[in-house]
């Protein structure tokens, strides 16, 4: 059940969109840097390492894709092959 419920929210997260998080990163990071010991204060710290984890896992997955070689193209069969006749 934990591991089912926690698919469900890596699912929810993977559907957000980076900018729109990076957006909001600041303001959940000044509230997690003001402690206070209250709910509010646990979910802006669990919202600012969701965000950044988004960015981490982008980052990897682009330098991953990046560093993947690319296909060469495929070469166009000749008309005529390259063969001479020899007696």
């Amino acid at each position: 059940m934990l591991e089912s419920a926690l698919e469900k929210m890596a699912e929810t997260i993977l559907g957000l969109d980076e900018p729109s998080l990076t957006m909001l990163l600041e303001k959940y990071k000044k509230r997690m840097e003001r402690f206070e010991p209250s709910k509010t204060w646990e979910k802006a710290v669990i919202i600012f390492f969701i965000i950044n984890a988004v960015r981490a896992k982008n980052y990897i997955f682009n330098e991953q894709i990046l560093q993947k070689p690319q296909a060469e193209p495929e070469k166009k069969p000749k008309k005529k092959p390259d063969l001479k006749l020899v007696k």
